[in-house]
């Protein structure tokens, strides 16, 4: 097997750009978290106050920042620059940036095992995913290029760290790779334009939005075959969860909805709909009452009251927003420790139990 390894860099320069940014960040930031907003065609970032739900300030980045994932302790969150081929790291609380990782070709998506172990990127633009060996912060140690025909998207990993299941959007499949050996055990058909992966609780079954139909798909992923589908909203593209350990959403790009999936029953169980064009990567406040959503069509996010199931304030962001976070967040996976306690906010009038 063909090795490539990257140095990491002891110390990472701030650009001049990022520099002032910093410092004008840490001069006026209080101590409540920022929401970080992707604005992916403008190649900038924006910062917004979570608490009065207003724009702080943008600032350029390298060029299609898609995605962006924090580090296993916390402390940095990356943001992937896909055209940029690089990585830059911002405070997670405050959104100041504190440093870049050149020489990373294209980033598209990027997530981190669950043991700490790998880090993994999908490079759409390269049809290829690249594998790392993660020694926490900034180091970073490429240890295998792996081509996958086409499009690599998605991920979502396996609970002992020893998988990871990539969406092929061009070819229709899904991929999974045994990352102790980085070798591609098998590729399923799965439907139109895959997009979003996604594991219930106890790795029990993997389900896979598909952006080209209408639904999403549940996979047995050891057995290796599909078990139906579910049927959400036209482009149904990515997942969150609403950190019960049963439910999760999935955003319907052209539906302009959210649906609620019910992960014990297989099942639609709600939706929110009245939403603006594109809904795309969503957050969740850790009291689980407000999620925001980037509208990628709109520039602009949203946040939704999870109580009335309503759209409730939109914010102007830069051009083709995707992905968002913030650091006061309910816990992102069912299938990973730890989830929030097993409890809902309270209904709306007239609302029935899910």
């Amino acid at each position: 097997m063909r090795r490539q390894f990257l140095r990491s860099a002891a110390c990472l320069a701030l650009s001049p750009l990022l520099a002032r940014g910093a410092a004008a960040t840490a001069a006026t930031d209080s101590d409540a978290d920022r929401v970080v907003v992707l604005d992916s065609a403008a190649a900038s970032i924006t910062l917004i106050d979570q608490a009065k739900r207003q724009v702080l300030r943008t600032f350029e980045v390298g060029k299609e920042p898609h995605h962006l994932m924090a580090t296993p302790d916390n402390r940095l969150l990356v943001v992937a620059n896909a055209v940029g081929d690089s990585l830059l790291f911002l405070d997670p609380a405050s959104g100041a940036p504190e440093g870049w990782r050149q020489g990373v070709e294209d980033p598209y998506q990027i997530g981190f095992s669950p043991d700490t172990n790998w880090f993994v990127a999908n490079c759409l633009r390269l049809n290829r995913v690249d594998i790392y060996r993660y020694f926490g912060g900034r180091n970073l140690s490429l240890v295998h290029r792996m081509p996958l025909e086409a499009l690599p998207s998605h991920m979502a990993f396996s609970a002992d760290s020893q998988m990871v299941f990539v969406s092929l959007q061009q070819t229709g499949e899904v991929a999974a790779i045994h990352l102790p050996t980085q070798s591609l055990l098998w590729t399923l058909k799965v439907g139109d334009t895959p997009a979003g992966v996604w594991l219930t609780p106890e790795d029990r079954v993997l389900l896979v939005a598909l952006t080209g139909s209408n639904a999403v798909v549940v996979v047995d992923w050891r057995g290796r075959r599909l078990l139906g589908s579910i049927v959400t909203g036209d482009a149904a593209h990515n997942f969150r969860s609403l950190a019960d350990g049963r439910h999760v959403l999935v955003t319907n790009r052209i539906s302009d909805s959210i649906s609620i999936l019910d992960m014990q029953a297989l099942r639609k169980v709600g939706d929110i709909s009245g939403l603006r064009p594109g809904p795309d990567d969503m957050e969740l406040s850790a009291d689980r009452r407000w999620l925001w959503t980037t509208f990628r069509f709109d520039r602009s996010v949203g946040v939704i009251d999870m109580q009335q199931r309503k759209l409730v304030d939109v914010i102007g962001v830069g051009d083709s927003p995707h992905g968002i976070y913030f650091r006061n967040r309910a816990p992102f996976y069912d299938n990973l420790p730890p989830l929030s306690p097993p409890i809902s906010p309270p209904l709306r009038p007239g609302a029935r139990e899910l």
